[in-house]
């Protein structure tokens, strides 16, 4: 009987170890589907918004970092209104432009959320990372939202913030 015990106990334990991790998979952004040509004058207001990110942050002291996988959101809060984004640059911590994300304008649906993935490994953004949004929108219509989610999860431990885009002018 404590035979039958013991490895009952013993195959439950492996299958409780054994599960199946489910993957989602998110379809990327075609960038050039929501490529839109805005006419050279209309009646659109036009915003900046500035949203810092942490895709590296110190550990233990200023000499070590730790790389955080970064996700950064744009989204269209309006629930009838089409947005339109002309500029997604990414700064390092010395405010060297690394990359821009949107050649031609293009837009967002009500209620869309387009994302930009800065992985863990890529550390070339630095401490004090940021990214400049330029954005046109109906005059009447919310200014769209900015947010960024770092995080982490090395063995056991696991580690995410977030942060909020403001508007500058």
């Amino acid at each position: 009987m404590k035979l039958l015990i013991k490895s009952l106990f013993i195959f439950l334990l492996l299958l409780s170890c054994n599960k199946e991790k489910k993957t989602i998979t998110i379809e990327k952004v075609d960038w050039v589907k929501h490529e839109i040509k805005l006419p050279l004058s209309n009646s659109l207001e036009t915003g900046k918004t500035y949203l810092s990110i942490y895709p590296q942050i110190y550990s233990f002291s200023k000499n070590k970092t730790h790389d955080l996988t970064t996700l950064v959101s744009l989204r269209n809060v309006s629930e009838t209104d089409t947005i339109f984004m002309s500029r997604a640059d990414y700064f390092n911590t010395h405010g060297d432009k690394i990359e821009s994300y949107i050649s031609k304008s293009i837009y967002l649906k009500p209620l869309e959320t387009i994302e930009i993935v800065i992985e863990e490994n890529d550390s070339k953004g630095g401490t004090g990372s940021n990214f400049i949004f330029e954005w046109h929108k109906e005059r009447t219509s919310n200014d769209p939202l900015f947010e960024a989610i770092m995080s982490s999860t090395m063995a056991q431990q696991g580690l995410s913030f977030t942060t909020q885009g403001v508007r500058i002018k």
